[in-house]
């Protein structure tokens, strides 16, 4: 489509309303699994439990609407609101149940990153941004709760260290994402895939643990590599 002064732009895309909410009653639920988990000094009580939830919840859409310059769609309905919190009590009650279910974090966890990240990359394309930077949107959408919840919560950002394929689940997804729609596949469909593929990577990287190469592993490759062409010379020469 083209609009009066011949640029080209994308069709309009509106994400459901229902899709979205589900998004942040997933993310909601997680995070308040996860808040009900500290114990001793980092343990929250109720009102912090429910901003933790609150905040994994709509974090990664209040980023991804930020970063397109449009209005947070929390603010455009009531049941943003409603839901998250809602769905942070609903967490708080399945704490002690589930306390021992730390593989259901993990699930939601990966099914809350696939959605935001598809949620993200759909809604930058069906605003016209280009392919590259609507693959960065998704992806600061589906790790931005997590790197809010750790920032206040005063924890390591879980993106930065070794163990999490966070940002490489999400981003291998959006950039399956974009591929799939510059092929000219429907939105749902390209959504659909990226949400999978970056849910089943990041089950996978938690099952089997994978993660990247530390920093300090690629340094001493290349020390290794350098000092082995240095001859050595035997003492019983």
């Amino acid at each position: 489509m083209g609009d009066e002064n011949g640029i080209v732009t994308e069709p309009t895309f509106i994400i459901p309303l229902w899709a979205d909410l589900t998004a942040v009653a997933l993310g909601a639920v997680q995070g308040a699994l996860f808040a009900s988990g500290f114990r001793g000094e980092r343990r929250l009580d109720l009102l912090g439990v429910a901003i933790i939830g609150t905040v994994v919840g709509l974090g990664g859409g209040l980023i991804r609407d930020l970063l397109l310059n449009v209005r947070p769609s929390m603010l455009s309905n009531d049941w943003y609101l409603i839901t998250v919190l809602a769905a942070s009590l609903l967490g708080m009650l399945l704490a002690a149940p589930l306390r021992r279910l730390n593989f259901l974090i993990v699930v939601l966890d990966a099914l809350v990153i696939g959605m935001f990240g598809a949620f993200g990359t759909v809604k930058a394309l069906g605003l016209g941004v280009p392919l590259v930077p609507a693959v960065f949107v998704g992806v600061c959408a589906a790790v931005g709760g997590g790197v809010l919840r750790d920032t206040i919560m005063g924890l390591p950002v879980a993106i930065m260290h070794v163990g999490s394929l966070y940002a490489v689940a999400a981003g291998a997804g959006c950039v399956l994402l974009v591929v799939l729609h510059a092929l000219g596949v429907d939105y749902f469909v390209a959504g659909l895939s990226c949400f999978g593929l970056t849910a089943v990577i990041r089950v996978l990287a938690v099952v089997f643990d994978l993660s990247l190469p530390e920093q300090r592993m690629l340094y001493r490759r290349k020390v290794a590599a350098e000092t082995a062409t240095i001859p050595i010379i035997s003492r019983d020469r």
